[in-house]
Formats: structure tokens, C-alpha cells, sequence
């Protein structure tokens, strides 16, 4: 486990990692996040769709980890249309 993470910290390895490597998904991803989540921090999201090519990303107002539960109903909408469109 120890290994792992130092692996994981070291840039020495940088390029095996999966962090460097999302610019290889090809397919059209959808990325979502609260507002203000503190358990996965919302700039992690924007990172993210910024690293793969086709991310499209949604973030919810007044809303942190529970997003799914706030807007249930617009969350579901919005992921149908994306599917839809996919």
C-alpha cells in the first residue's frame, strides 16, 4: 500500500498513471458535482472535463456531495438528454 502511494505522489511515474492517461477516453462523458462539494472538490470536476476530450460537465448551485438527492428530477433530465444524444 505504502508503494502504491509513493508511487502515486512520485512524478517519476507520472505517465503510468490514469490521471495523465484520461485524455484517452474516447466517448462522450458526463461529469456532474455539487457547487460546493467537500468530499469531492468541485475544481476536481472541472479538471476533469477539461482532461477528456468529450466531457461535458454540470455543477449544481447550493449543492455539495448530495447534489443527486437535491435535483433528483433535473439531475435525471439532464442525464437522459445526454444519453440521448450519445
Amino acid at each position: 500500500m505504502v508503494e502504491a502511494l509513493t508511487r502515486t505522489l512520485d512524478p517519476a511515474y507520472a505517465n503510468e498513471g490514469s490521471y495523465n492517461r484520461l485524455g484517452d477516453i474516447k466517448v462522450p462523458t458526463l461529469v456532474a458535482n455539487g457547487y460546493d462539494d467537500i468530499m469531492i472538490p468541485t475544481i476536481n470536476s472541472f479538471v476533469l472535463s477539461q482532461k477528456i476530450p468529450n466531457a461535458f460537465l454540470i455543477t449544481y448551485p447550493d449543492a455539495g456531495h448530495g447534489f443527486l438527492f437535491q435535483y433528483a428530477e433535473l439531475f435525471a433530465q439532464q442525464a437522459n438528454s445526454f444519453l440521448d444524444g450519445w
